[in-house]
């Protein structure tokens, strides 16, 4: 499935069918989650059949329910580990889509289960995303629209409707991209072939810039751009 349409598909899901996912799925995701660890020095893993990182109360609170299968978003200590976080995650739930699976971020209502999840000394765990088959496909929420993202001052433009298509494209995908508490607390500048993102703040807004930073690429793709 082509990556801007598995965009469109991806909606957070919090319930899951009581089955495990298929094997070839897993297999590929493993091998990209390799790829992903060595090229952003990160230390995901796919966790499998494993029940209680979900069990508490907490969790059921946040309407998670039958999550047996995450991705353990873990990495090195250093100024941008939440970023690439995000940004390699995001890669990975994108990949999701395309094996049928469903996905949430999730930045606090689990526990971190320490026999299952391995983490070093010099590391920390900034999220889990939990995968498996939905009950449902999920639902879109409330959307800030283009015009309230882009930084007009910052930009070397007019206003939002004199930037060129693969702009727009790209905000249009970042629109669509997860975060946390549905905020949308970023907004994009343009100058030239030169893009900036700025982040707000709060909990995971580091996580949010990573996750909307690889929207923003596939919406521009195939255009080459520099991040300011």
């Amino acid at each position: 499935m082509e990556l801007r349409e598995c965009v469109k598909l991806r909606h957070s899901v919090r319930a899951y069918e009581d089955r495990p996912i298929d094997n070839k799925a897993v297999e590929d995701l493993k091998v990209m989650i390799q790829q992903c660890n060595r090229e952003g020095n990160l230390h995901f893993q796919l966790i499998q059949d494993e029940p209680k990182a979900f069990s508490s109360l907490l969790a059921r609170y946040g309407k998670f329910s039958n999550v047996r299968n995450y991705i353990a978003v873990v990495g090195p200590k250093r100024p941008d580990l939440d970023e690439m976080a995000g940004y390699y995650g995001e890669k990975l739930v994108i990949r999701c889509i395309q094996h049928g699976l469903n996905t949430c971020w999730v930045g606090g209502t689990y526990k971190k289960v320490k026999e299952a999840i391995v983490v070093r000394a010099d590391e920390k765990i900034v999220a889990v995303i939990a995968v498996g088959y939905g009950k449902t496909m999920g639902s879109d929420r409330k959307s800030k629209t283009a015009g309230e993202v882009f930084d007009a001052k910052a930009s070397k433009v007019a206003g939002f409707e004199e930037t060129p298509d693969w702009f727009k494209d790209g905000v249009e995908m970042a629109l669509m991209a997860p975060t946390a508490f549905n905020r949308q607390r970023f907004s994009f500048a343009l100058s030239g072939d030169r893009i900036k993102v700025k982040s707000g703040m709060g909990p995971m807004s580091k996580v949010d810039l990573g996750i909307v930073k690889y929207h923003f690429e596939i919406g521009a793709s195939p255009k080459e751009f520099v991040w300011a």
